[in-house]
């Protein structure tokens, strides 16, 4: 490698303007606080748990009735050890950036943080049950589909849709950073965007998903299916009299039982709802609620076809 040393001579004063920079932007750095959550570690316990509700899918395939629960004990056992010690730093974090982690602060987060993963790992039984209510619906819901193991090996709507409802179950717990974490994980592994705070029903299906949006304060019953491009999110943002946006009202669509949005539509607003039985076409723009049982289209544009033969 040819290398100008002398070109490195000035690397020391780089370093020190870069530096300098951490403390004239501090909303940009974490230094001499407690640990924030590891996204590496955050990351690996969720492909550990989908190892655990997909057995024999993931990383070892051959699990039988004989290996099986020492295989799935072992990741449990893992698994308390990894999320007590990730909750406790986002908790920590949570009580406020400047707190200073001394051994009785850091007890206390880390017993916080074993309770509620003990909690989390109690719901895994209960979350494989809807998980697997999500593969019968992606399977019903699309004819391309050959099996439920296409669904699990292939379909990212059902790899977004199992990250939201573990990040769901930590969000509900109160569990700050992580579901984030989790979810956005997710997002740039399939292109589907779900906040863990959306309240999503039964037998929800994704169908290519690329593109997808679904707000935080959504809320989806059972049996809808949306496909690429949709969105459902904020139709504005209101401000206090300061100034600053205000949170914690909803923001984002109700979308109630057996509803299904085509492609690139798009419905805002928290106080729209999209009745049960509904049909929302593709590319339509929806701000107002709409009746159960209704379709909703656009009027088909005019096409102008050009070629050799044609008189356009």
């Amino acid at each position: 490698m040819a290398t100008d040393f002398r070109l490195k001579e000035n690397l020391p004063d780089l370093t020190t303007r870069i530096v300098e920079t951490y403390f004239q932007h501090a909303t940009i750095n974490h230094l001499g606080h407690c640990p924030l959550p590891s996204y590496d570690v955050v990351t690996a316990a969720t492909e550990d748990l989908k190892e655990i509700l997909y057995p024999g899918y993931r990383r070892r395939s051959s699990l039988h009735s004989g290996n099986v629960a020492y295989h799935v004990g072992n990741l449990i056992d893992r698994l308390h050890d990894k999320l007590t010690l990730q909750i406790a730093r986002s908790l920590c974090h949570g009580a406020g950036k400047d707190t200073q982690c001394n051994p009785e602060q850091r007890g206390h987060f880390e017993s916080l943080g074993q309770k509620i993963t003990i909690e989390f790992l109690e719901k895994l039984p209960t979350l494989r049950e809807m998980l697997a209510k999500d593969v019968e619906a992606a399977y019903a819901g699309d004819p391309a589909c050959k099996s439920t193991d296409e669904v699990i090996f292939c379909y990212p709507g059902l790899e977004a849709v199992t990250v939201y409802r573990l990040a769901h179950l930590l969000h509900e717990l109160k569990v700050p950073l992580i579901p984030r974490m989790m979810t956005e994980w997710a997002h740039s592994r399939t292109g589907i965007d779900i906040h863990p705070g959306a309240k999503i029903g039964d037998h929800f299906f994704i169908d290519h998903g690329t593109g997808v949006v679904i707000g935080e304060t959504t809320i989806i019953g059972s049996w809808v299916k949306l496909y690429q491009g949709v969105t459902l999110g904020a139709l504005s943002f209101p401000t206090n009299e300061k100034g600053e946006l205000v949170r914690d009202i909803k923001r984002h669509p109700t979308i109630e039982d057996r509803v299904v949005i085509y492609a690139n539509a798009t419905v805002l607003g928290g106080d729209t709802v999209v009745g049960h039985d509904s049909v929302i076409g593709s590319s339509v723009w929806v701000t107002h609620s709409i009746d159960p049982e209704t379709t909703v289209t656009l009027k088909n544009p005019e096409l102008r076809i050009r070629g050799a033969n044609s008189d356009g």
